[in-house]
């Protein structure tokens, strides 16, 4: 397990954060494109969220400009009586020292080479964050990647979350793919390429990165959350399913509580509880109003839900035991009840979801229908 302390900046910033944990056989694969000297001009950095995938697509620009603005140092000083310097060795890793000027110009967004699509960019017309990523930014991008480099090295565009193209700035982003300049290097970042046009992804080298092991997500917590107890950080792991940022997003929403509450409600299956049940989803359509607060609580609850409603459903069509003690022997009580029951009330939840949401609909009913979803599957 990997020793060193990586702080909560560390991983809510990709651009500054110098650590790669549980992903060696991907920063691998670029390194060993890189050396073969027949590297991809595109890139599809695809995975579950939180897993690295933004961090490694910085982590491999940092180290493109570092190698570019080598190479063009060790052609302009020559070797002994003027030749050529002794190439040096290459190297086995991307990794980059933090002090290090162009991780540093990365890391401030200051950067003359690199150029980044992504949420939040101010919308040319409206000057107002956007929610996606819309064809101005597109355009100005395509421009820029053209124009010869500053730094006399490589142009870099990373496209953080590329599924967050709107229809319009997505085919502008396609043009880019498939007339790509020379000494330019594309790198997007998707958790749900299956979203992204077909020719986008037929024209990017796949990349994909699994889901990180228990023990660096533990690691990752123990270290970026210090101040988290053994109990509260193991439940993380587990509801966290391989991705760091989806445990660092649970336990900002009060995740190991929500969920041992939910294991107390359930456990009462196939008869629920429906005075407690009440009581739960008043407390939490009413935890703050109607702040963003709230409606965090209402979406952790009904993941929370979902997800152990799938963890029934491998139980009943494939056998396979929940490793999670406190659920154990509640699955293999449901079960029984086949896998069929359990997909309908995972599909009715996530409907539930999705009106309740788009519609702004009571929360406290919404919850309240969750439940009966569950209830109607166990009975």
């Amino acid at each position: 397990m990997a020793t060193a302390t990586i702080t909560a900046e560390d991983l809510a910033s990709p651009r500054s954060n110098p650590h790669l944990l549980g992903q060696t056989a991907a920063e691998a694969t670029l390194l060993r494109a890189w050396q073969s000297g027949r590297m991809p001009h595109a890139w599809l950095l695809a995975g579950p969220r939180g897993v690295g995938k933004a961090t490694l697509a910085y982590r491999f620009a940092r180290f493109v400009f570092a190698e570019g603005a080598a190479a063009a140092a060790n052609q302009d000083q020559g070797g002994l009586f003027g030749g050529p310097a002794a190439a040096a060795p290459p190297p086995d890793s991307m990794a980059l020292d933090p002090s290090h000027p162009i991780f540093r110009r990365v890391a401030s967004g200051g950067h003359p080479d690199l150029f980044v699509l992504e949420r939040g960019l101010m919308h040319p017309d409206t000057k107002k964050p956007t929610n996606e990523i819309v064809v101005a930014h597109v355009r100005r991008v395509n421009e820029q990647v053209r124009m010869t480099p500053v730094e006399g090295g490589w142009r870099i565009a990373i496209v953080d979350e590329a599924e967050a193209m709107n229809p319009n700035a997505a085919n502008a982003f396609l043009k880019l793919l498939e007339e790509p300049p020379a000494k330019a290097l594309i790198l997007l970042v998707s958790h749900a390429p299956g979203r992204l046009l077909p020719t986008i992804r037929s024209r990017c080298r796949l990349l994909a990165m699994p889901p990180l092991a228990d023990a660096d997500v533990a690691h990752l917590l123990a270290s970026s959350r210090p101040d988290l107890g053994d109990g509260d950080r193991a439940i993380l792991v587990r509801l966290g399913a391989g991705s760091v940022g989806r445990a660092l997003e649970l336990e900002s929403r009060g995740g190991a509580d929500l969920y041992q509450e939910l294991i107390t409600l359930l456990g009462k299956l196939p008869k629920l509880d429906v005075a407690a049940v009440h009581a739960f989803a008043e407390r939490m359509a009413r935890r703050a109003g109607d702040s963003e607060d709230a409606a965090a609580g209402f979406r952790t609850t009904i993941e929370l839900l979902v997800d152990w409603t799938a963890r029934v459903i491998k139980f009943a069509a494939a056998g396979i035991p929940s490793a999670w003690e406190s659920e154990r022997a509640l699955a293999g009580r449901l079960a029984p009840q086949g896998p069929q029951a359990w997909m309908q009330a995972a599909d009715r939840i996530e409907e539930i979801r999705n009106a309740t949401e788009g519609l702004n609909l009571d929360r406290k009913q919404a919850l309240i229908a969750a439940f009966l979803a569950v209830e109607a599957a166990a009975t």
